[in-house]
């Protein structure tokens, strides 16, 4: 767990107290849930006392703004990918339907998934998800994605990669 302690402790320390809320009254005009925008301000800070090493800043709001809108980037993209799993659930017969503990662990899963592949370019994640789960050959995908054949097969390689690195770590 970060402290205020770590290297960077007293440099976020001064970031927080000169800078937080700034951040906050953006976030707030961003986001229309006050505890949300709470939240990402915080973790704003959480996450650059997590970084190994952090320089001073020479425009520290513009640098906090870099990270707050990544953060904020993730916080939208995890809501939307929440949202098309509960439409998706929405077509299924109530009693296939999975119970709430399963449903969290589910959406925990897809947002792993998400994390995963977000490392991918947005064609290599299309690709990847098009073979893996609408069950597209290389041609197909090649063609939906304006691709030649050998660059899907890069794309799903790269794919590939990113799952045996989150499932084993970095071949050696």
């Amino acid at each position: 767990m970060p402290s205020v302690h770590s290297p960077n402790g007293e440099l976020v320390g001064a970031l927080y107290r000169d800078h937080r809320a700034w951040l906050l009254t953006w976030l707030r005009r961003n986001i229309a849930c006050h505890h949300r925008a709470e939240d990402l301000s915080q973790d704003t800070f959480v996450r650059l006392l997590g970084r190994e090493r952090l320089a001073p800043p020479r425009e520290p709001r513009a640098f906090l703004l870099t990270v707050a809108k990544g953060l904020l980037f993730d916080h939208f993209r995890r809501a939307a990918l929440e949202r098309a799993y509960l439409d998706a659930l929405k077509d299924m017969p109530e009693s296939e339907q999975p119970s709430p503990e399963q449903r969290q662990l589910i959406l925990e899963e897809l947002q792993l998934i998400d994390r995963l592949l977000g490392k991918l370019s947005a064609k290599a994640r299309a690709a990847f998800l098009h073979s893996r789960l609408d069950g597209l050959g290389h041609a197909e995908i090649a063609e939906r994605l304006g691709v030649s054949v050998p660059r899907v097969r890069q794309y799903l390689a790269q794919g590939m990669r990113q799952c045996y690195v989150a499932l084993y770590g970095e071949p050696a």
